[in-house]
């Protein structure tokens, strides 16, 4: 778990992929490494996520490559069968939670309220997500909840763009921040790879010139 939460707070930004053809998996995976990000949250919100997992997986065996918006056990297993390295989940669910602790599979689960931040802590967590960010009050609510709860570092997601990135990154308390504007569906769907590590160079510019 360490090792990972050292990578992420390295790249800053953790890429949150929502892929609907596997085929698009490998072109889009070179285009996050080339831009500099090698990292990557595929959510489970099609039926593309797991091959796309498995591909991006196989075809850079050292890009970080998890799973996100997993709601069940079975998809922690499906995942971590096709090669993710991380599970991350839009709420806290006890169940997942603790079935990813038993297996020693790094899970980084949503947290919102001060309740949430306390069961994680209670499990060990020392990295929680804060999703969705911008409609639950961004860094300030972060900043409070951290304030309490001075043991655990956030992941927000949710809102979050190269325009306000700064404003979430200048936290201490925040490892690194989820965020789709550099792998938007749009671009994905025209199969703008170029366009994609563009915008992936940029966001990775942009963390180094902001944790300087």
């Amino acid at each position: 778990m360490s090792s990972i939460n050292e990578k992420f707070a390295q790249f800053g930004v953790v890429p949150v992929v929502v892929l609907n053809d596997a085929k698009d998996a490998k072109p889009l995976a070179e285009a996050l490494v080339k831009g500099g990000l090698p990292c990557a949250e595929v959510t489970f919100r099609t039926e593309a996520a797991e091959e796309s997992i498995r591909i991006m997986a196989d075809s850079f065996p050292d890009m970080l490559v998890g799973a996100g918006t997993v709601l069940t056990t079975d998809q922690v297993d499906r995942a971590v069968n096709a090669g993710a390295k991380f599970i991350v989940s839009p709420g806290f669910d006890p169940e997942i939670v603790d079935y990813c602790l038993q297996k020693d599979i790094p899970v980084f689960p949503g947290c919102i309220t001060p309740s949430e931040v306390a069961q994680a802590i209670k499990r060990g967590l020392k990295v929680i997500k804060f999703f969705p960010a911008a409609q639950f009050g961004g860094v300030d609510t972060i900043k409070a909840l951290a304030a309490p709860y001075t043991s655990v570092k956030f992941m927000p997601t949710g809102g979050i763009n190269a325009g306000n990135l700064k404003d979430y990154l200048d936290f201490d308390k925040i490892l690194c921040c989820g965020g789709s504007w550099m792998v938007k569906g749009d671009l994905v769907k025209a199969g703008d790879f170029d366009r994609i590590c563009e915008l992936t160079k940029e966001a990775a510019e942009l963390v180094k010139t902001i944790r300087k």
